[in-house]
């Protein structure tokens, strides 16, 4: 019988947690947030918040990690519980600050009736990226002058809580992440390509850790459509803000990134110290065959 619950979101981060942890923890996903492949045990709402607590306390957790993204939540007042009600004015406090804030609400909450919060990290402490290099090209110094101007510009959108993600070009910042995510701040620079097969992506992408025929095929055609980018010549930065509240929401990139990136017209990418890399052997295979570099930066 497991005492971990996995709170776990889109993307495949609560999958690599998931392959870490014996015995299996007890999946539980935000309603309209599965994730992508893995089965949940229970689902729940913000409504039934204060329920779902107790339901978990029943099963004999005591320990919860929290990954993958999420949609912000609404409230729906005609779908609260009596468990929940209580917890109402906490809720809507959080829900209206930044993700950090919102983030360190819930978790309060969650400590507060007893459980401990701990990060993807302390089950699987090898998605946190390594300091270098590890991708064939290396940044030049204008690169390098870039990265000094995001890490400032993170750390100024932490001041207001707003993301952790930015672009880079020539010291000037292009696009800063929204709500919405880096993916989508990349798309408003260069929009990603339509891939040529359907269904996973990832599936037809990689043969293991290498680039399929298909694969390199489709990389190239996202390097040239990066050619006519607003983004071309500079960088995508992201990293944590300053005092950020890191078990639930480590600046995450995965192959997905890079193509977004090199669609955008990027050089290549720049993590902050702490950040967490998704495949990274088949993030690294993809960006040497797009000739963009990985720089996890101290």
């Amino acid at each position: 019988m497991t005492d971990l619950a996995l709170i776990a979101g889109r993307g495949r981060l609560p999958e690599r947690v998931a392959a870490q942890v014996t015995p299996a923890p007890l999946v539980c996903a935000l309603e309209g947030n599965a994730p992508d492949r893995l089965s949940v045990d229970l689902t729940f709402r913000l409504e039934t918040l204060g329920t779902f607590l107790l339901e978990l306390g029943t099963r004999g957790i005591s320990r919860i990690c929290m990954c993958g993204s999420i949609d912000r939540p609404q409230i729906d007042p005609s779908k609260l519980d009596a468990e929940t009600a209580p917890l109402v004015p906490l809720l809507q406090e959080a829900l209206g600050q930044g993700d950090d804030g919102a983030l360190r609400a819930v978790i309060g909450l969650f400590e507060q009736t007893g459980f401990t919060v701990l990060g993807a990290e302390s089950f699987a402490p090898k998605v946190v990226a390594d300091i270098g290099y590890p991708t064939r090209r290396e940044p030049r110094t204008a690169h390098r002058i870039d990265a000094e101007t995001g890490e400032q510009t993170v750390a100024a959108m932490g001041a207001s809580d707003t993301g952790q993600a930015c672009v880079i070009r020539k010291g000037r910042v292009l696009a800063e992440e929204q709500a919405d995510g880096t993916d989508a701040m990349l798309a408003r620079l260069g929009p990603l390509p339509t891939p040529p097969e359907t269904g996973a992506w990832d599936e037809w992408l990689f043969d293991g850790d290498s680039l399929t025929e298909a694969g390199r095929a489709w990389a190239a055609q996202v390097v040239e459509a990066g050619f006519d980018a607003k983004g071309l010549g500079g960088i995508l930065y992201k990293g944590p803000k300053p005092g950020q509240e890191t078990r639930a929401d480590r600046p995450t990139i995965g192959p997905r990134t890079a193509l977004s990136a090199a669609a955008a017209g990027m050089d290549g990418i720049v993590l902050g110290q702490g950040s967490i890399i998704i495949d990274q052997a088949r993030l690294v295979a993809l960006l040497d065959a797009m000739d963009m570099f990985l720089w996890v930066r101290r």
